[in-house]
């Protein structure tokens, strides 16, 4: 299994969201990602970086980290800017890059609307976001698709696209990884403790993920104990 952070994005500091990428990279962490929202859920008055501006800073003043979306979501980018955006990370991370996409929810409705962005039905949705899919794995960057409905579970199968759960139960993540033919990994927040975290991991690892990838933790030492106690490998950061 491997084990990565989203970024401390929902802040104007970007100078502090490269020192995390670094700190994760030095840390032997596999991977960082970057939300894409207008604001964090539930809090119009907060700030919110730019994801791909993000990324491509962070690819920058990286060398061997994974540096991907989690998920960049459909709408939000026309889907020709979007596929473009992440073909220009490509260009300065390599195969690096880690496309995460989802078609968002009703909760993310409200970030739509206050910028004036389209926000179509699922069905709309759902089709674009299968036609970015296959032409980011046509271009060979490895795709996860943020999953959840039966229709997007099935549509990641069926274009191999890697499926990410977000804060899943174990059980789940063993129930779709049982049913699905590609790849399963998981996302959400860190437990309290280092001892907590290090189980999460076992149960998630024994029921099939491939991937952890928690939101941003207090400590990155926190993480790293975590992993250790688990039996988790770090050190050889980025995709091996």
């Amino acid at each position: 299994m491997k084990v990565g952070v989203t970024l401390p994005t929902f802040s104007p500091d970007a100078g502090a969201v490269l020192d995390a990428a670094r700190g994760a990279e030095a840390a032997g962490l596999h991977g960082v990602f970057s939300f894409d929202h207008q604001w964090p859920l539930g809090h119009p008055e907060r700030p919110s970086l730019s994801v791909h501006p993000v990324l491509g800073a962070v690819a920058a003043v990286t060398e061997a980290i994974g540096v991907g979306t989690l998920v960049a979501r459909i709408g939000i980018l026309p889907d020709e800017v979007l596929v473009a955006s992440i073909e220009g990370l490509r260009a300065i991370a390599g195969d690096r890059v880690i496309a995460g996409l989802g078609t968002g929810d009703e909760a993310s409705e409200p970030e739509h609307i206050r910028y004036g962005l389209p926000y179509l039905g699922v069905a709309s949705r759902l089709e674009r976001l299968r036609a970015v899919v296959e032409r980011l794995r046509a271009a060979g960057i490895e795709t996860w698709v943020g999953g959840g409905s039966a229709a997007t579970n099935l549509m990641a199968q069926a274009v191999g696209a890697t499926l990410n759960l977000w804060d899943a139960s174990p059980e789940r993540i063993a129930r779709t990884v049982a049913k699905s033919s590609v790849p399963v990994t998981w996302g959400g927040p860190v437990p309290g403790s280092a001892g907590e975290a290090a189980s999460q991991l076992r149960n998630l690892g024994e029921a099939g993920a491939t991937w952890a990838v928690w939101a941003w933790p207090s400590s990155l030492e926190r993480v790293c104990e975590a992993a250790a106690l688990a039996g988790v490998e770090l050190g050889g950061a980025g995709r091996q």
